[in-house]
């Protein structure tokens, strides 16, 4: 049996012509995608100005899909809301919902687990997975956004996957996210981080975008780079930040380097002069993160005074620097902490993250 079409992964312009391929009026592809993208809808049984026959055809024809809410933790410190969703096919994926003065802003996946292997991430120790489509991002948002009852307004693609591993699927969840017929939120408040993946950089570049990109750095040389990300023994620091660079002429959006402090790894005042004079010709800032310890790994969040001393070092070298404050501490705040837990607990009924039908 094939595999029924996506319906939320599509464009107005796909949909559109899917639906006269089918002999349907060409003008529901705009109502069937407002009911998606703007109404959140779960079903297509809530599409009430669709007729019965439509809605029905609809059901037999694309799939429509919609997480299930597995786990909410919601931190009694600051109000942030870690969501676990299941996926249709049996997997777990994560999201964060962070309440700042600014507005709401939701963390999302893009990948169940991930390759990269960063040494201090929880999302990578079970390897990757797969890729999640562009309807499986978007729905994440539209859920949390459903279920909070009030807008959403910044997204940051900073969850469990590195972004530009899954990049077709990354710039139409983009383009579907910010068209002002659905959602229509400002490409300005989105942002995509990545560890460092040079072609990829170089591509988002060019396509048109004006989204944030955000390097996790975490390193002032390839040397430390490597013993904490094993990407960087396929591209060096001259090499990603060759990109970024480039990133910047093409899009004039100012980067943000995410910078992870370990303690006795990489937050010396030595290392503190030496990523100043590493990006002092980039345009963007430094945000310094406290390394959220995992019980997987045996590295030590840097204590206030280094933290506070490495930045005021880098601010005395002309650096724009801001210190993340942790958000959800209490409930396991760190990316693929909760996923992580849940596998735990379940592998007696799962394998690789999928459930076991045996």
């Amino acid at each position: 049996m094939a595999e029924k079409t996506d319906i939320k992964s599509l464009t107005v312009e796909e949909l559109e012509i899917c639906l006269k391929e089918q002999g349907i009026q060409g003008f529901r592809s705009k109502q069937i995608f407002q009911w998606l993208h703007q109404k959140l809808a779960d079903s297509f049984e809530d599409m009430t100005n669709l007729s019965k026959d439509l809605r029905r055809q609809l059901e037999e024809d694309y799939g429509l899909t919609a997480l299930r809410t597995v786990d909410v933790k919601v931190s009694s410190v600051d109000g942030t809301r870690k969501y676990l969703f299941e996926l249709d096919d049996g997997h777990v994926i994560e999201s964060v919902l962070m309440k700042y003065r600014h507005g709401n802003s939701v963390c999302i996946s893009s990948q169940v687990g991930c390759r990269m292997g960063c040494r201090f991430c929880a999302s990578t120790l079970g390897g990757l997975e797969r890729n999640l489509k562009p309807s499986e991002m978007l729905s994440q948002v539209y859920r949390i956004q459903k279920d909070l009852g009030e807008r959403v307004s910044h997204v940051v693609v900073m969850g469990t996957g590195e972004p530009l591993d899954n990049y077709d699927n990354l710039v139409r969840f983009i383009r579907l996210l910010t068209d002002e017929r659905g959602l229509n939120l400002s490409q300005r408040n989105i942002t995509v981080s990545t560890c460092g993946i040079v072609p990829g950089i170089e591509r988002l570049g060019n396509e048109g975008l004006s989204v944030t990109l955000a390097l996790s750095l975490h390193a002032p040389n390839d040397q430390v780079r490597r013993t904490l990300m094993p990407v960087a023994y396929k591209y060096s620091l001259d090499e990603v930040l060759s990109a970024c660079r480039l990133y910047f002429q093409k899009t004039g959006r100012r980067l943000t380097f995410e910078y992870s402090l370990v303690k006795g790894v990489n937050d010396s005042l030595e290392e503190a002069r030496a990523l100043a004079a590493l990006i002092k010709d980039q345009h963007g800032h430094v945000n310094l993160i406290p390394v959220n310890p995992i019980k997987e790994r045996d590295y030590v969040q840097s204590d206030s005074r280094s933290i506070t001393a490495f930045k005021e070092c880098l601010e005395r070298m002309g650096i724009n620097v801001t210190v993340r404050r942790e958000m959800g501490r209490d409930i396991g705040g760190a990316c693929g902490q909760l996923r992580k837990s849940y596998m735990d607990r379940n592998t007696g009924g799962m394998i690789h993250g999928s459930i076991r039908t045996d």
